[in-house]
């Protein structure tokens, strides 16, 4: 069983690499600004006392003011791990950057909450349906799907 890292912890190293880019943390998670997602999640994989070298999940969550996209990150070399969210507030274009280049299980996770949530990922390599057809309208996981 790994074990969770205090995010408020986490959070601290972050802010002293990327000043600004937290919105908040807690014991259990940290929350940042999707601008500066990418870049904190290339520090977590790539520091190498953190080394969050594995994907667990990634999953979203509406709020209906909001959108919030959850990662679970491991490292198997350290055995601990850490929950990452982010938020968009735009429900007409929900967009967050693409892990994929970090970590290629994110590749199929993010194209099902693109699917069924319908947040983009910027830079994603294939942004496609993947379990509803292409001309399917709407995005039956938000809250406000008729």
């Amino acid at each position: 069983m790994t074990v969770a890292l205090s995010g408020k912890e986490i959070a601290s190293k972050i802010e002293e690499q990327f000043p600004g880019s937290i919105i908040e943390s807690s014991q259990d998670t940290v929350v940042v600004k999707s601008e500066s997602l990418l870049k904190v999640a290339t520090f977590l994989k790539e520091t190498p006392s953190l080394d969050f070298d594995y994907l667990t999940s990634i999953t979203a969550v509406d709020y209906y003011d909001y959108f919030e996209v959850v990662y679970h990150l491991t490292s198997l070399e350290h055995n601990h791990s850490l929950v990452v969210k982010t938020q968009c507030y735009s429900r007409d274009n929900p967009t967050v950057p693409s892990v994929v280049s970090l970590w290629r299980g994110a590749d199929f996770q993010e194209r099902e909450i693109y699917d069924l949530m319908g947040i983009s990922f910027d830079g994603h390599p294939n942004l496609k349906r993947i379990f509803l057809w292409e001309g399917f309208h709407g995005h039956p996981l938000r809250k406000d799907y008729l």
